[in-house]
């Protein structure tokens, strides 16, 4: 069954991958075969990120852009399908969190969110899509979070976006399935990763998410590879517009 699995001979494409779970998820991929293209805003962190993957004999490539920006995301898109080759996998990572009293929340904030966690996937799955529909074939993996189920003080609008991430899956899906792709997401509960390093650091909140989560603890990232490289490859050649909850078991139980 390992050739289900497989992701020799494909690309794949981890947005915001300099770091956290994105830098994992790269990681993972290039285990299991693929060539990995990393992507982010802060091109000495990329460069770090890609130089730790290629001294372990991975096939790595590095191009950074801002994926809130639609116009540098399709002219890196556009030109690295032209130069480089195809992405035949493409993770939309790239995320932000601002945490804040719903009533006191800064519009800038806001705005600037949004952009980052949907607009992002929107501009990037785009982009890549067009290249993946010719082909009539690919997957792209978005990630999105248990808040698209859940809400907590203070996210309000981070649980609004990851709820637009999971919907603009299954529209994704809807759309392009006919083509031949595969559009699915994955939604982390609580992870170690530095986006949540104030919660981390925090040992009132560690204390209530081990008792809420009946696996009580912090997830791995290492944890969501098997989802990531399973959404990837052959393995889910049907599976289309699902979020994979990887959440230690805390949206099953009250």
């Amino acid at each position: 069954m390992s050739h289900l699995f497989d992701l020799s001979g494909l690309t794949a494409l981890v947005t915001g991958s300099s770091l956290g779970i994105g830098n994992a998820l790269a990681w993972g991929l290039a285990e299991a075969g693929a060539d990995v293209v990393v992507n982010g805003r802060n091109a000495e962190r990329l460069a770090e990120a890609a130089s730790r993957l290629r001294e372990e004999g991975f096939k790595v490539h590095e191009l950074p852009f801002d994926a809130c920006d639609a116009g540098a995301v399709a002219q890196a898109v556009d030109r690295f399908e032209r130069e480089v080759g195809s992405i035949d996998i493409l993770v939309n990572n790239a995320g932000m969190q601002h945490r804040a009293p719903l009533e006191d929340f800064e519009i800038e904030a806001f705005d600037r969110l949004m952009r980052t966690n949907v607009s992002s996937v929107f501009y990037v799955g785009q982009a890549v899509a067009r290249h993946m529909i010719s082909r009539r074939q690919g997957k792209i993996i978005n990630i999105s979070s248990v808040q698209s189920a859940l809400a907590r003080p203070g996210i309000a609008p981070y649980t609004a976006s990851k709820g637009a991430v999971t919907n603009l899956t299954k529209g994704m899906a809807t759309d392009w399935a006919m083509y031949g792709l595969q559009i699915n997401a994955i939604a982390p509960g609580y992870f170690d990763t530095p986006l949540n390093a104030a919660l981390v650091n925090d040992p009132e909140f560690c204390a209530w998410l081990e008792k809420r989560t009946p696996a009580g603890r912090w997830g791995n990232v290492e944890e969501l590879v098997g989802a990531c490289v399973f959404l990837a490859s052959k393995a889910s050649s049907f599976v289309n517009g699902h979020t994979l909850f990887v959440d230690g078991g805390i949206t099953a139980s009250l």
